[in-house]
């Protein structure tokens, strides 16, 4: 039976969580603090509000849902331009043959 990533992502984990120096860090309260404060950022950025979010992800240098929905359609016009020089280019070679 294939292994799916998920299982295989499991699977290594589970090994990791055995390992020796992996137990002997997370004996260590910093980095535990750590672990649980990034487990909870999703949750935080959840609670944001837009204006807050529309920051952050500036500050980040991410590109935003509309970003995003806006450079698909330039791409999809684009290819669509570039489909209609590519068959005038081809119409006219085979022209001149």
């Amino acid at each position: 039976m294939a292994t799916t990533l998920k299982d295989k992502v499991k699977q290594e984990g589970v090994k990791l969580l055995g390992h020796p120096r992996l137990q002997t860090l997370m004996q260590d309260e910093r980095f535990m603090k750590l672990v649980m404060a990034a487990l909870s950022v999703p949750g935080k950025l959840s609670s944001l509000s837009e204006e807050q979010r529309a920051h952050l992800v500036k500050a980040l240098g991410l590109a935003t849902a509309d970003e995003v929905r806006d450079l698909k359609r330039v791409v999809r016009a684009l290819e669509s331009e570039l489909a209609e020089v590519r068959a005038e280019l081809t119409a006219m070679r085979d022209g001149e043959k």
